[in-house]
């Protein structure tokens, strides 16, 4: 037992001394490789400068003031073949929409043809913004179904409201004119639709 320590010690030295000496071979050796690499490894770079086109938001124009009074309406020329029988308002936000039928020599007989739906039309949103307010006169063809067909525009304070009350007035539904006992079409009635804003 003696024997071995005495063997194995003097080996475990010499195994010892023998990997220092070879590590600190390494370290002399290798340092010289690793400065040579950091050599080529440094880079000249130059900074070129780009020309930067800076854009600022662009702010949106101011809203126009309110008018102070509103424009004065003309006031249309009623004539006598006006569907006077009815009127139609819509309430949307601050916004009022109004049908407004003129007189067609409608009387109590229960011949004529009488109004049952009246559809109101809806507010052009572009004539919202700006603020106007008008009116239409619409032209159309009672047929004898009691439907609306042959709509065009008589009159119109402004080209904005012109299709919304056409629209408005397809959707008109009447009880159709009976001579005889026969529904017949009863053409040339006007309808007045008033577009207008309320506070």
């Amino acid at each position: 037992m003696i024997k071995r320590f005495v063997t194995a010690v003097p080996l475990g030295i010499g195994i010892t001394f023998g990997l220092l000496f070879v590590m600190q071979l390494l370290i002399a050796t290798g340092e010289g490789a690793v400065t040579e690499n950091e050599r080529f490894a440094m880079n000249d770079f130059v900074r070129v400068e780009r020309n930067e086109i800076i854009e600022t938001k662009k702010e949106k124009p101011e809203k126009p003031p309110e008018p102070e009074q509103a424009p004065e309406m003309p006031t249309p020329d009623m004539m006598s073949d006006f569907d006077n029988s009815m009127a139609v308002s819509v309430s949307m936000p601050n916004v009022n929409t109004s049908v407004t039928m003129g007189a067609f020599g409608f009387g109590v007989s229960d011949g004529e043809y009488l109004p049952i739906v009246k559809v109101a039309p809806v507010y052009p949103a572009r004539a919202l913004q700006r603020g106007l307010e008008g009116y239409v006169i619409v032209e159309f063809t009672v047929t004898s179904n009691g439907s609306v067909r042959d709509v065009f525009v008589v009159e119109s304070t402004s080209t904005l409201f012109e299709r919304a009350a056409t629209t408005a007035a397809l959707k008109f539904k009447y009880k159709p004119r009976v001579i005889d006992g026969t529904a017949v079409e009863v053409p040339g009635v006007r309808n007045m639709i008033s577009f207008a804003i309320t506070v």
